[in-house]
């Protein structure tokens, strides 16, 4: 496995798959963007949020949740790390990139967690905005056409890295893009 960076928890309602996605092997999306499966909240009107656009744990979400009234019943917790690079879906050439160091990233590694797979996300191209935005697996119906696992995700990293190689997404979000591993977190 490359070098992934720890970049924080999203509790997520998930989506079973429907009819708008035309592949059976697919049950529900894991995605890591807002799209279809949604976060439990919309970060900007909380501000509690990483540099990376996620939280640094579990608790946090927690403590936010109890704060606001929000809920999370039917949720479920997800992990996240990211590749150090990120490339443009028609531009395999790899470059560096930051968290926005306006916010603080200290993330806590869970000590239970399950890889479920990979997804290739794209960013706001905004610097002080770099939000994840779509899932190109599912926002752009890629799995119709890609191999993906019954979550709606690539199993392999190594195939992730390919397809971008291949500028198999020219033609979805304009990029940056960037590899996402997605690990589920059955203790919280």
């Amino acid at each position: 496995m490359p070098k992934m960076i720890p970049v924080g928890y999203m509790a997520k309602r998930v989506e079973r798959k429907s009819d708008w996605l035309k592949n059976n092997q697919v049950e529900d999306i894991f995605s890591v963007s807002n799209c279809i499966s949604d976060d439990f909240a919309y970060l900007p009107d909380y501000w509690k949020n990483n540099g990376y656009w996620f939280y640094d744990s579990p608790e946090i979400i927690k403590a936010l949740a109890t704060e606001h009234g929000l809920h999370l019943e039917g949720t479920k917790m997800f992990y996240y790390e990211v590749y150090e690079y990120q490339c443009y879906e028609d531009d395999p050439e790899w470059e560096n990139f930051e968290p926005v160091d306006s916010f603080v990233t200290n993330v806590r590694t869970p000590v239970n967690k399950v890889l479920e797979g990979f997804d290739i996300v794209s960013f706001g191209i905004v610097p002080s905005e770099k939000t994840p935005e779509c899932s190109y697996l599912s926002c752009n119906h890629m799995a119709e056409t890609i191999k993906v696992n019954r979550h709606c995700l690539i199993e392999t990293f190594e195939e992730a890295k390919l397809l971008l190689s291949q500028c198999a997404f020219k033609d979805c979000e304009p990029g940056p893009c960037r590899i996402f591993a997605v690990y589920s977190v059955p203790d919280c």
